[in-house]
């Protein structure tokens, strides 16, 4: 019974392999499937500017034009754009850091009778488009001076984010209230218990809430576009889309600008995807 038992499992090995190599090939046909935007992206970037819209395409340009890449950025001032928009995604990160931590903890530790219905009213907001806030927040900060300023693009990342507070509030929940305890009978406070041993703890959710972050404001185009009118002024996208304006039919120099825009947010997702992972599948399963 056990001979043909282990002679079964034994038969079944090749077929489970089969079957898994089966899959890989799929998904990896899939993965290609998908990229396949970013290689015809990449590889315009390095073509004449007559090679582009060759057909069938020539994925592999010839000659290769590296040339496309330092005319493309100087054409219109990138290196002021990429100034303007490292500068917003500081102090938004900063902001909904510092916020979300603060918001998040409160909902997580404190203890209040209306806790769990403002928890629920900060989620609730979550299903307000954009398009219903858009103009009364442009009537605030038009009244408030702000347009033609980073200021209505950076104020609002320091009132919390339903998504961010929902997210830090399902880890912090995660973490044993014992630890808190014997950090309180240290002469801990609440600030100093979040900075020593909450933040530490929380590593793939703070470093998920960063990517969200940084990769959101990175790719802004609708809040710059209707607050920063001067060229000074303009972000990343306002510039790409700023580029199309003054340069029509430079299919190759927009597409090797377009390369230089992604390629940022695509090495921080590279390097944080595992804490990203984890991140999500900790605070989703918490309760």
């Amino acid at each position: 019974m056990v001979n043909s038992h282990h002679a079964r499992r034994q038969s079944d090995a090749p077929a489970a392999k089969a079957s898994q190599f089966g899959v890989y090939v799929l998904l990896a046909m899939f993965s290609l499937i998908m990229l396949l935007p970013l290689i015809w992206m990449v590889s315009s970037s390095l073509k004449p500017g007559y090679d582009v819209f060759q057909f069938p395409p020539q994925w592999i340009p010839h000659p290769v034009e590296w040339s496309n890449y330092p005319k493309a950025m100087t054409f219109v001032p990138f290196a002021r754009f990429f100034l303007n928009t490292f500068t917003i995604i500081f102090f938004v990160l900063i902001g909904t850091l510092v916020s979300n931590v603060m918001i998040a903890y409160a909902f997580a530790r404190l203890e209040s009778r209306w806790k769990t219905p403002l928890f629920y009213l900060v989620l609730a907001t979550m299903m307000l488009p954009f398009a219903v806030t858009m103009i009364p927040q442009y009537a605030i900060f038009n009244k408030l001076g702000w347009v033609d300023t980073f200021l209505p693009l950076i104020v609002p990342s320091y009132f919390g984010s339903p998504f961010y507070i929902f997210l830090l509030r399902q880890f912090f929940m995660g973490i044993p209230r014992e630890l808190e305890d014997a950090a309180a009978i240290d002469g801990a406070g609440v600030f100093r218990t979040i900075y020593r041993l909450i933040l530490p703890m929380s590593w793939p959710a703070m470093v998920t809430v960063c990517i969200f972050t940084i990769q959101g404001t990175w790719n802004d185009f609708l809040g710059p576009l209707i607050y920063l009118n001067k060229e000074n002024l303009f972000t990343m996208q306002l510039g790409l889309q700023f580029f199309v304006g003054q340069y029509t039919g430079g299919w190759n120099l927009l597409m090797a600008a377009s390369t230089v825009i992604l390629t940022p947010i695509l090495v921080m997702f590279f390097f944080g995807q595992r804490f990203f992972s984890k991140g999500l599948n900790i605070g989703g399963l918490k309760g």
